[in-house]
């Protein structure tokens, strides 16, 4: 899978500085530009997958960018903004922002967020139904099946299990899982042996399918897909 190309667009000479080396670093594509005519320009020229967009911006601010783009694409937009004023924040998911960030902020919160947003983008365009071997799982109406018959499975083990099929055969550390099924705010709460427990009660589920969930030493899972 390509990696996604991100456009920052963003005055604060530093902070897109700051925020390429950390984004490239991640294995992002990076664009930039400082100020919102370039943007515009550098949107319509490079098409990425993401924009990382400041609102105070010269020459056109980041609500007209965000108006601008939103009149002939859905690209996800992540805002930034050094204003604390909720309302400045409200309009900006209103014309149709995706999500924002208040400065300061870390670059360890920008990365959670743009992969989130990479995350809910890429599960609009994804397939509804999941399969390897004789196991599907039909995402839109929360039904598993092995052989054809029905498989009961808590909310937690669904979420497991479409982790592990939408990997691709790929190994999820037991982070990447948390964090996939809980949340960036919650997953770094709960200790990584809460994966280990779910697994084994997916693994009981699965039956004839469950050899499918392989253990990966001092890693976390994958899941078979041959």
């Amino acid at each position: 899978m390509p990696e996604a190309k991100i456009l920052v667009v963003e005055d604060e000479k530093a902070l897109v500085k700051v925020l390429k080396y950390n984004l490239e670093k991640a294995g992002y594509q990076v664009v930039t530009a400082n100020d919102g005519e370039a943007g515009l320009s550098a949107f319509h020229e490079e098409k990425p997958d993401l924009v990382i967009l400041d609102i105070m911006l010269p020459k056109k601010d980041g609500f007209e960018f965000c108006k601008t783009v939103r009149q002939v694409s859905q690209t996800p937009i992540l805002m930034l903004t050094a204003r604390k004023d909720e309302l400045d924040r409200v309009l900006g998911l209103e014309i149709g922002a995706d999500d924002y960030v208040t400065k300061p902020f870390s670059v360890r919160e920008v990365l959670a967020r743009v992969k989130a947003i990479l995350r809910r983008a890429a599960d609009k365009t994804a397939p509804l139904m999941l399969r390897a071997g004789t196991l599907e799982v039909d995402l839109e109406r929360y039904v598993i099946k092995i052989k054809g018959k029905p498989v009961t499975l808590s909310p937690k083990e669904f979420e497991f299990l479409k982790c592990l099929l939408k990997s691709d055969g790929r190994a999820l550390s037991r982070d990447e899982l948390l964090e996939k099924v809980w949340g960036y705010d919650r997953s770094m709460e709960i200790d990584t042996n809460t994966v280990d427990q779910h697994i084994a009660r997916l693994r009981n589920k699965l039956g004839s399918e469950a050899e499918r969930i392989v253990t990966v030493k001092n890693v976390g899972y994958r899941l078979r897909t041959d």
